[in-house]
C-alpha cells in the first residue's frame, strides 16, 4: 500500500476524532453554562427569599411593637378605668350623704323656720321699743330680714344668717359710741350723741341747743346749758376729733315700780 494510500485513510481517521473532540467540548461547555445559569437562578432566588424574610421580620417586628403598644395602652386604660370607678363609687357614697343631709335638712327646716319667723318678726318691735337713734336705717334692715322670709332665691340657712347678723349688729351697738347728724321729730338738724343703747343726746348746729332722749317719758327733752360743755366734748370724742376722756353726762335713775 502507497503511502498516499495510508494517507488518505489516516485523514478521514483523524478528522473524525477532532470532530468528536469538538462535539465533546461543545457539549461540555453547555452544560458549564447551564450549571453556571442554574447557579445564577439559585443565587437570584436566594436573594429574592432573603428579601421576603427580611420583609416578614420588619413586618413580625412592626406587629410586635404594635402588639406591645397595645398591651401598654390597655393597662393604661386598666389603671384609668379603676380610678373612674373609684370615683363613681366615692360620688354614689356622696349622693346617697346628700340624700340623707337632705332629709335631715328637711325635718331641721320645719324646726327652725318658725324659729326664724318670730326671730325676724321680733327685731323691729325690739328696735321700735329701743333708744331712737338710726330708727329708719335699723327699721328698714329690719323690716327686710321680714320681707326676706318669702323669697324663693334665698335658702333657710342664708335667711337664718342674716337674721342671726342682724341681731348681732344690734348687740354690737351696746358696746359701742358714735357721733351723728340726723333730725329731732320735729324736724331740726342736730348733732347726736349715742352711748351705748343707754344714752342719746342731741345739740343743735350752732351748739346752742342741747338736750337728750329722756328713757322714763320716752321723749327727747331739752337740758340746761350745764351739759352744753358736756355733749360737745362727748360728740368731739365720739368722732375721733380730740383724745379720749372722762365727760360728765347725765343717767336717768330707774323708775320705782
Amino acid at each position: 500500500m502507497s503511502k498516499h494510500q495510508l494517507l488518505r485513510r489516516a485523514l478521514p481517521a483523524a478528522l473524525a476524532g477532532g470532530v468528536a473532540l469538538t462535539l465533546g467540548l461543545t457539549a461540555n461547555a453547555q452544560v458549564l453554562e447551564r450549571s453556571i445559569d442554574t447557579e445564577n437562578q439559585i443565587t437570584r432566588n436566594a436573594a429574592q427569599v432573603q428579601a421576603q424574610i427580611n420583609q416578614v421580620a420588619d413586618q413580625t417586628d412592626d406587629i410586635v411593637a404594635e402588639y406591645r403598644g397595645l398591651l401598654n395602652e390597655i393597662e393604661s386604660l386598666r389603671i384609668y378605668n379603676d380610678q373612674l370607678q373609684r370615683v363613681v363609687n366615692n360620688q354614689e357614697e356622696e349622693i346617697v350623704q346628700i340624700n340623707d343631709d337632705l332629709a335631715n335638712l328637711e325635718a331641721t327646716n320645719r324646726d327652725v323656720v318658725p324659729l326664724m319667723i318670730e326671730m325676724a318678726e321680733t327685731l323691729p318691735r325690739l328696735i321700735q321699743a329701743d333708744v331712737p337713734f338710726r330708727l329708719d336705717e335699723r327699721l328698714g334692715r329690719a323690716e327686710f330680714l321680714v320681707d326676706a322670709l318669702d323669697l324663693a332665691d334665698v335658702t333657710t340657712s342664708e335667711k337664718y344668717r342674716r337674721i342671726l347678723e342682724a341681731y348681732l349688729d344690734e348687740i354690737e351697738l351696746g358696746r359701742t359710741t358714735e357721733g351723728y347728724s340726723g333730725q329731732l321729730p320735729s324736724g331740726q338738724e342736730v348733732n347726736f350723741l349715742r352711748v351705748g343703747r343707754t344714752l342719746l343726746f342731741y345739740q343743735s348746729l350752732d351748739g346752742t341747743l342741747t338736750g337728750w332722749w329722756n328713757p322714763n317719758s320716752r321723749e327727747f327733752e331739752q337740758l340746761g346749758d350745764q351739759y352744753r360743755l358736756p355733749v360737745s366734748d362727748g360728740l368731739a370724742i365720739a368722732q375721733n376729733q380730740v383724745a379720749p376722756d372722762l365727760v360728765r353726762l347725765p343717767v336717768p335713775a330707774p323708775e320705782s315700780e
